[in-house]
């Protein structure tokens, strides 16, 4: 895969979870309340990754990513997991809570019958 292996990742993250929305799942409908849950968290470890990197503690290999690099030398790859990643986990409790809510309404159903 080489440069685009992150990205290929991250793209097959949001086109596993992707059927949870048109399931109904209204994460990418709600988009100020998604910016509020997402924002926060990767902005702070976005903060994380850049003092790690001026640190020295860790880097990313150039065989992985694509070379395009933020201020601060952070992957755009790594931008785009503190996104892309939350939002999937996100898509993803949706469509479980969506799940339980249909097999709790067909179990009351059953239960009247």
């Amino acid at each position: 895969m080489g440069k685009a292996e992150y990205l290929v990742v991250l793209a097959a993250c949001v086109l596993v979870t992707l059927p949870l929305e048109l399931a109904g799942a209204r994460v990418y409908r709600q988009p100020r309340r998604l910016a509020r849950a997402v924002l926060p968290v990767a902005l702070l470890f976005l903060v994380w990754d850049v003092l790690a990197i001026a640190g020295g503690v860790w880097d990313y290999a150039p065989e992985h990513v694509t070379g395009l690099r933020a201020p601060f030398a952070v992957p755009l790859e790594e931008i785009l997991f503190f996104v892309v990643i939350p939002i999937c986990g996100l898509l993803t409790y949706e469509g479980v809570q969506l799940t339980i809510a249909v097999v709790r309404r067909l179990a009351r159903k059953e239960a009247r019958r």
